[in-house]
């Protein structure tokens, strides 16, 4: 059986920029990508906190440091300036594999800098 699986997470990621006359996709600052795991081009969940919307599109790099998080495309009327979101993404996995898998948690304070990482220890606890 196969097992899809939380990869990795960018939690409380503040918009920085929305951008409708673009071809569509998530900017991400390209430290905070490898914090959390996320690929080029990786598909992405993006659970938008202060209205409720959920969409899903791919992640594009921005500039290292520059703690952008823009919604581009169509994305943009789901997603406005300064709302928070959770970035997630997601993989499948054996079972097998999945009983040993970790995500990779990366949480975020204003400004999008790094609070703190974790590599899927509260999903431990919950077991």
């Amino acid at each position: 059986m196969r097992l899809t699986l939380l990869k990795s997470k960018l939690h409380r990621a503040t918009v920085t920029h929305a951008e409708l006359a673009y071809e569509g996709s998530c900017a991400i600052d390209r430290e905070l990508m490898h914090a959390a795991n996320i690929l080029p081009f990786e598909q992405l969940h993006i659970y938008n906190v202060t209205n409720g919307e959920r969409f899903t599109t791919y992640a594009i790099v921005a500039p290292a440091g520059s703690k952008t998080i823009g919604i581009n495309g169509a994305a943009a009327h789901k997603a406005n300036v300064d709302d928070i979101l959770i970035i997630c993404t997601y993989a499948e996995f054996e079972t097998n594999e999945a009983a040993l898998f970790q995500p990779d948690l990366v949480y975020l304070k204003a400004n999008n800098a790094i609070s703190h990482q974790t590599k899927g220890e509260l999903a431990q606890n919950q077991l």
